[in-house]
């Protein structure tokens, strides 16, 4: 049965394995130098940030600086109470060692050496060998979730090899969920529908700028009960910022200027009921039911504890009504529907 919580601290079932967590969740790509290095004296405050927040859920990946971000959420979290934490991280992009020759992996905005270089492999084998050194990378004894990353050109490879390799590390305990990201929510919806898989996160495609995923990927995890965990909440910047303007990001690129129109109407709704944009931004995706948590970055330790606090205050439904009536959001968010999450229990 369902329970009606708030979008504070109270925590939410992700998948069907018994984990829960507070409905925020720190996206580790930072950690990785995410389009600039981080200092030495700056990185390790960030962990410690968003668990002071109330974040209890973290998500990295190997592809975020070619490990680093992995090895950096590992220290931070090697004093925390691990039975308390949720880690999710991804495979399909295996790291082989290289000679860096001096360069960087900029080109893939991490400012890191190319001491690496990634090999898309979605097989049975390849998922093991990345799970494995995920394991070694983070010094964790298991992993929450894992999710096959960006298989975009590999549909087939993910659903024959990796797929079924994550359920048999699951029924092994070796994880205790498994799902996909991607950036888009076709392919989500098809795994949701031929895999056993419980989790699915979804970049960019459920915001208040971009609503596609509830033509596909949102009914299909309602029928499924499949929990979505939503990622790319602000657009790559455009929705960060309480007074968006025509030098603003839309996913990883210039905003046009409509985009920019509907993000100011949508900052001018929330202003007229004391609320900011970035709030909005942050609540909106955990308007749908089957959503159990946002995931947001943060570059800095006040990034992180912003981000964190952007769901403290619960935007009332007179809010969604009103931009529903002027056309800028198109799901209905009923009061019965809103704040609404699986049973909550404690992570175990």
């Amino acid at each position: 049965m369902s329970a009606v919580v708030s979008f504070g601290s109270q925590p939410v079932a992700i998948g069907r394995a018994g984990l829960s967590a507070p409905p925020i969740a720190y996206g580790a790509a930072a950690l990785g130098n995410l389009y600039q290095a981080l200092g030495e004296e700056d990185w390790p405050t960030i962990v410690p940030a968003a668990w002071a927040g109330g974040v209890r859920y973290f998500d990295v990946a190997p592809h975020y600086g070619l490990g680093l971000a992995e090895r950096r959420l590992g220290e931070g979290l090697r004093d925390l109470p691990r039975d308390e934490i949720i880690v999710s991280t991804k495979v399909g992009r295996l790291l082989v060692p290289q000679d860096a020759g001096g360069r960087t992996d900029r080109e893939n905005l991490f400012d890191v050496p190319a001491d690496h270089r990634r090999v898309r492999d979605y097989s049975r084998d390849g998922v093991l060998r990345s799970i494995e050194q995920s394991l070694e990378r983070l010094g964790l004894d298991r992993i929450d979730i894992a999710l096959v990353h960006d298989p975009d050109d590999h549909e087939r490879d993910a659903l024959d090899g990796a797929f079924p390799a994550l359920s048999e590390l699951r029924d092994q305990g070796v994880i205790r969920s498994f799902g996909a990201g991607m950036n888009q929510s076709g392919m989500l919806s098809r795994f949701v529908r031929e895999t056993d898989a419980d989790v699915m996160m979804i970049a960019g495609r459920w915001t208040l700028l971009d609503q596609s995923a509830a033509a596909d990927l949102l009914p299909a995890a309602d029928e499924r009960d499949v929990t979505v965990l939503a990622a790319a909440v602000f657009n790559s910047g455009i929705l960060a910022t309480d007074a968006p303007g025509q030098d603003s990001t839309f996913d990883y690129g210039p905003a046009g200027r409509s985009v920019v129109e509907r993000a100011q109407a949508i900052a001018r709704v929330a202003h007229r009921h004391g609320r900011t944009l970035p709030e909005l931004a942050a609540q909106y995706p955990l308007t749908h039911p089957s959503v159990g948590v946002v995931v947001m970055g943060g570059a800095s330790a006040e990034q992180v504890e912003r981000n964190s606090g952007l769901v403290a205050r619960h935007v009332g439904t007179e809010v969604w009504g009103e931009l529903r009536e002027r056309g800028l959001i198109s799901h209905e968010v009923a009061p019965a529907r809103q704040a609404v999450g699986r049973e909550g229990h404690p992570v175990r």
